[in-house]
């Protein structure tokens, strides 16, 4: 290995390293908001998919995929930023790069977080019955659907996350640097991550509450089980939401979604911005 390229591994792995540990830590601290919020908008209705009961069904797909998930974003995400698209594009404004470099990190994120949200929301309303779990859940997917049901709702969810990160990191990275200007510091980087978290707090909800309509349709898609017939894709899921339940229908559990991002973003990108600074006197 030569020293450039040692030098490369080291500046991705620390993304990596803090990216699996923020993931890991906001899932399961935040996961019973989540379940609140799928069980809203799940076509059969809060009470039915199970209610206030058993908010931790489903937290083994998720601890599963946590970590892989949040480190392929951040390691995507920081060497587009910082190498990638600056080399290719060196014209392009900081905003725009933050966008792309957030498009494609969610892109590399959704091949491990859609099978795990699809197993994961699945049982969060019980789809399979109350006590089935991770595992059996995983394997009823699969015998019902085969192994592509698995990436059942991917393109939804990729409408969903990319316009998400769209508003996310650049407001981000933005209000990080009024915050280090504030502070006569010469990059954002040297924040404090207390003040990381609040501006990823911001960032969080501000984009949460935006693109809750593309989450409903989300949770929709993921729910409709290969059985039930053939899959409808995303025009189809918004016109029988429309038809059926009407426009209120896209907002469903708009509340639950921004208060767990909000909060949830100062968490993952807090704990991020700490695990960063802390690796950086390690490695």
């Amino acid at each position: 290995m030569t020293t450039e390229t040692g030098v490369q591994f080291t500046g991705l792995l620390k993304p990596m390293m803090a990216g699996a540990m923020a993931g890991t830590t906001v899932d399961l601290f935040f996961y019973p908001i989540d379940t609140l919020k799928t069980r809203l908008q799940s076509r059969q209705g809060f009470i039915a998919s199970g209610g206030f009961k058993g908010v931790y069904k489903g937290l083994g797909s998720v601890a599963v995929g946590s970590a892989p998930g949040a480190a392929l974003f951040f390691t995507t995400y920081e060497y587009c930023k910082r190498s990638i698209i600056p080399s290719l594009f060196p014209s392009l404004s900081s905003p725009v790069v933050h966008m792309i470099a957030a498009s494609l990190g969610e892109v590399a994120a959704c091949l491990v977080r859609v099978p795990t949200e699809v197993v994961k929301q699945r049982q969060q309303t019980a789809a399979y019955g109350s006590s089935t779990s991770s595992a059996r859940a995983l394997q009823l997917v699969i015998q019902q659907g085969g192994f592509k049901s698995l990436y059942q709702g991917f393109g939804i969810t990729i409408s969903r996350e990319v316009p998400f990160s769209l508003l996310q990191f650049p407001l981000y990275e933005r209000l990080k640097s009024q915050a280090a200007e504030r502070r006569s510091l010469p990059s954002s980087d040297q924040l404090p991550a207390h003040v990381s978290a609040i501006c990823g707090s911001i960032a969080g909800a501000t984009a949460a509450a935006l693109t809750t309509p593309l989450d409903v349709i989300k949770t929709r898609i993921m729910l409709t089980k290969q059985r039930d017939g053939a899959r409808i894709g995303i025009p189809e899921s918004f016109a029988r939401v429309y038809r059926e339940e009407g426009l209120s229908a896209f907002w469903k559990g708009v509340v639950p979604r921004t208060i767990w991002i909000g909060l949830g973003g100062a968490v993952f990108l807090g704990v991020y911005e700490l695990s960063i600074q802390q690796l950086g006197t390690i490695i």
